[in-house]
């Protein structure tokens, strides 16, 4: 057996695939004997999350039902080129609330976080020899000896921004566990309901209390103009520039100067990675770890899940509540509640009678604009990317700037913005953001030896191109070679060690793992959109 193993990996690393969307990864399972459909259950929920362990362990019989093959919605691991195991769409973990970790016990049902130090990593393409390059970590004075190679006084300003940035994120994030502001109900009922109501703001005002008002330099406050403008205030060098504007554009149809893109920004430092705010790590065995952890949970207190079981539509009562679901296979199931994890664009609109549904209400979520920029490229290689910035060791083996996240064509915001700007007019980003990310440089199980996976999340891709032509296996590979170009740039040799790709445009998102337009920020994915294991968004992050 073990030499017929070594055998498909030679053969694995030698040969050559080009996937578009990629045959179906093995399947995950959350062990156990399978569990049989009952016709009746306490509680449904559609593509699941973490709602499924808490519903059971309130006592309430608890049925997951899972559209795909495999659990975890966007947080999944598969199998895309033999002998490679891909977190294919959602690739990085943070903003999963640290109570959940606790209260799931995740770390006891197999979940595993590697930390990453540094974390950022950014390559220039100039004429000189060594090009320069970024290296951002949270050590702050080599951090600082980095950004000195390009502003003495950004260096210096750099604590302070992070100090000004920590205070906001302290100041917002009770937020993330308060139930939203009902605006409309604020003014409806009685005079006592109504005060009653106000207090749905007091969370909102404490934030608006704590924090929140500008830096006493007027350097600004972050949510509502475009972070450009706030960067532009606090520094003066591009690289250091532009690598920040990631976190602020990343996900979103928005450029640096783009209002509110300050907030995008704020929400990808408001994450704890083991006690570190701000962090953001890989998950041991790819992301369908977590959603298998979270599974894990779930059965462990006797909820029932079920993979490959699609939901027709939901079932109402005339009076308007929900009484269960019906199958795909015309199979009903019978619930008292029914959740669901899918996009609100799937759950109102096709999974919901819409006569039973106010047309106002139908009309806001029809309205509702998650057109994604992202097209998320999977590729497996023979070896690891050697950067002129950073070139390999004879060694071959990972240097710490591996392990980061890898930021190309973001050598100032003005590319951002180019690359942003093409979009909006329907073409594909000629000189693209890339985000690189190459997980097995931490986790190398997820590779066989010598060879390596690496994420290419990259925008801005319309979902509908111009002239309204809609992507084809021409233009998805047109643009994935434009990506590897650029990558080529930055690392020769790295079109030559690829062996397979998967390329997953707006459409395919939204085709593949039920999200719209490829809604939102993949890159968030402490609770995907949707999936039987884990659930939430942001998502496209």
């Amino acid at each position: 057996m073990a030499a017929g193993l070594r055998g498909r990996l030679s053969r694995v690393c030698s040969s050559r695939w080009h996937l578009s969307s990629g045959p179906p990864g093995a399947r995950s399972t959350h062990g156990g004997a399978a569990p049989r459909l009952q016709r009746e259950y306490d509680a449904v929920v559609i593509g699941a999350g973490n709602a499924a362990a808490y519903l059971q362990q309130a006592g309430l019989r608890t049925a997951v039902l899972e559209k795909r093959h495999v659990l975890g919605g966007a947080a999944v691991t598969e199998e895309i080129v033999p002998g490679f195991k891909f977190s294919r769409a959602s690739y990085l973990l943070s903003l999963l609330r640290p109570q959940i970790y606790a209260e799931l016990e995740l770390q006891r049902h197999g979940l595993r976080v590697l930390p990453r130090d540094p974390y950022s990593f950014t390559p220039l393409l100039e004429d000189r020899s060594p090009p320069r390059s970024l290296l951002l970590g949270h050590d702050v004075a080599q951090t600082q000896q980095q950004i000195a190679q390009f502003s003495q006084k950004d260096a210096q300003a750099y604590p302070e921004y992070e100090e000004f940035m920590g205070r906001m994120v302290s100041a917002l994030d009770p937020l993330l566990d308060a139930p939203p502001v009902d605006t409309a109900a604020l003014g409806k009922g009685s005079l006592l309901q109504q005060l009653r109501n106000l207090r749905t703001l007091k969370p909102l005002l404490q934030a608006g209390t704590s924090g929140m008002p500008g830096h006493p330099n007027g350097k600004g406050c972050l949510p509502a103009p475009g972070l450009g403008d706030i960067l532009d205030h606090w520094f003066e060098s591009e690289p250091l520039k532009a690598t920040l504007a990631t976190d602020a554009v990343i996900g979103a149809m928005a450029s640096p100067h783009t209002p509110g893109s300050g907030y995008v920004l704020l929400h990808h430092v408001m994450g704890e990675l083991e006690g570190r705010r701000g962090a953001w790590g890989y998950v041991a065995g790819g992301m369908g770890a977590l959603s298998q952890a979270i599974a894990h949970a779930a059965t462990a207190r006797g909820a029932h899940i079920f993979a490959e079981k699609a939901v027709r539509h939901v079932l109402l009562g005339r009076d308007g509540q929900a009484q269960g679901v019906v199958l795909q296979d015309g199979t009903e199931v019978r619930s008292k509640l029914v959740l669901s994890n899918a996009s609100p664009q799937i759950t109102f609109l096709e999974l919901t009678p819409q006569e039973q549904l106010p047309k106002d209400f139908v009309q806001r979520i029809q309205q509702v604009d998650t057109r994604s920029p992202v097209t998320k490229i999977n590729v497996a290689v023979d070896r690891l990317p050697s950067f002129l910035a950073a070139p390999n060791g004879r060694d071959g083996q990972p240097l710490p700037h591996h392990q980061c996240s890898i930021h190309l064509n973001c050598e100032g915001t003005h590319l951002l913005h180019q690359a942003f700007t093409e979009a909006t007019h329907g073409h594909p980003s000629s000189r693209p953001m890339i985000e690189l990310c190459i997980p097995s440089a931490l986790d190398p199980g997820l590779a066989p030896q010598g060879c390596h996976v690496v994420s290419l999340f990259t925008q801005y891709t319309p979902s509908m191109l111009a002239g309204g032509q809609s992507w084809d296996e021409q233009t998805r590979n047109a643009y994935a070679d434009t990506v590897f170009d650029c990558i080529e740039e930055y690392a020769p040799g790295f079109k030559a060690s690829v062996i397979g790709r998967d390329i997953l445009t707006p459409p395919d998102l939204e085709r593949i793992f039920g999200l719209p337009g490829g809604v939102g920020t993949l890159r968030v994915n402490s609770e995907p959109p949707s999936g039987a294991s884990a659930g939430g968004h942001t998502g496209l992050g």
